[in-house]
C-alpha cells in the first residue's frame, strides 16, 4: 500500500507540473470569482474524505492497467480536442475543458495505482473533484438567470404576504419612495453553490440510503431561491422603514453569510429526520 501511495503522488506532481498553467489559471479565477471561491477547497475536502474512508477504500487494492490507461487517453484526448478549439472557446469554457481532462487524467492514475474497487468504495470523493471544474459560460448564465428569476418570485410573494405595496415590472419592484432591481449580482450564485456543496457533504457523511441523500438534495434546492429572496425582501424593507443606507451597507455587502446559515438552518432538522429514520430502520448501525 505504502509503494503504491508513493507512486500515486508521484503521479499527481508529474500533472501538476505538466498542468501548472491552467492550474495557475484556476487559482486566479477562484480568488477573483466568488462563484469559484469553493475551488480552492474542494481538492481539500476531496483527500480528507478519502482520509476518513481509507480502511474501506483501500481494503482491497490492485492494478487495473486496461482501465487506467483508458482513463489517462480519454483525459489526454479531451485536453488535446479542447485546446485544438481554443479559439472559439472564452477562457472559461477553455479552462473547463482543460480541468475536465485533469480530473479524469488524476480518476485514471488512481485507478492504476489502486484499481477498480477502491475506485467504486471510493466514487463519491472522486466524483467531488468535479466541482473543480469551472461551470461552463452557458450553463452558468442560465443558472444565474434560473436562480434570478426564483429570487424575484419569492421576494414578489414575500411582499404580498406582508402586506407592503408593490408594483413590479420584470425583475424591478417599486415601493413607497424605493425602487429596486433584482439583478443578476442578486442571484446569490455564490452562496447557492455553498449550500448545495454542504448538502452534498451531509448527504455522504450521514446518511446511507441513496433515496434520503436525493431527499436532502432536492430540499436543498428550494432554499437556494428562498433564502435569497428573504434577504431581498429584508435589505428593501429595512431601506425603506429605517435607513436607507441599509441598501449599500454592511449588511448588503456581507449579509450574504447570516442568509446562508438561515438557509442551512432550514436543512439541518430534515438532516436530523432522515439521519434518524435510517437508525430506526438499521438498528444495527
Amino acid at each position: 500500500m505504502t509503494h503504491r501511495s508513493v507512486w500515486f503522488a508521484l503521479f499527481v506532481g508529474l500533472t501538476l507540473v505538466a498542468f501548472c498553467a491552467p492550474l495557475t489559471t484556476l487559482i486566479r479565477l477562484a480568488l477573483q470569482q466568488e462563484h469559484y471561491s469553493h475551488i480552492l477547497l474542494v481538492p481539500i475536502l476531496s483527500a480528507s474524505l478519502f482520509f476518513l474512508r481509507r480502511r474501506r477504500i483501500f481494503s482491497h487494492v490492485t492494478t487495473d492497467w486496461r482501465i487506467g490507461i483508458g482513463l489517462l487517453c480519454v483525459g489526454a484526448l479531451v485536453y488535446y480536442f479542447g485546446n485544438g478549439s481554443s479559439a472559439a472557446l472564452s477562457e472559461n469554457d477553455r479552462l473547463s475543458i482543460v480541468m475536465f481532462s485533469v480530473v479524469v487524467i488524476w480518476v485514471g492514475g488512481f485507478v492504476l495505482c489502486y484499481g477498480l474497487h477502491a475506485l467504486r468504495n471510493g466514487l463519491f470523493p472522486a466524483l467531488f473533484l468535479v466541482l473543480m471544474i469551472p461551470i461552463p459560460d452557458f450553463l452558468l448564465s442560465r443558472t444565474i438567470f434560473w436562480l434570478q428569476v426564483g429570487s424575484a418570485e419569492v421576494s414578489y410573494a414575500v411582499f404580498e404576504l406582508t402586506g407592503v405595496p408593490v408594483l413590479r415590472s420584470g425583475f424591478i419592484f417599486s415601493l413607497p419612495g424605493l425602487t429596486i432591481e433584482v439583478a443578476k449580482e442578486c442571484s446569490g450564485i455564490r452562496s447557492s453553490l455553498a449550500l448545495l456543496i454542504i448538502s452534498l457533504l451531509a448527504g455522504h457523511l450521514f446518511l446511507r440510503s441513496a433515496w434520503r441523500k436525493i431527499v436532502l438534495i432536492l430540499a436543498a434546492l428550494p432554499l437556494l431561491i428562498v433564502k435569497n429572496g428573504i434577504r431581498i425582501v429584508t435589505l428593501s424593507l429595512l431601506s425603506v422603514y429605517v435607513d436607507p443606507g441599509f441598501l449599500t451597507g454592511n449588511l448588503h455587502r456581507d449579509g450574504g453569510t447570516f442568509f446562508f446559515l438561515l438557509a442551512l438552518a432550514m436543512l439541518a432538522p430534515l438532516l436530523r429526520l432522515l439521519e434518524r429514520s435510517e437508525r430506526t430502520t438499521s438498528p444495527a448501525r
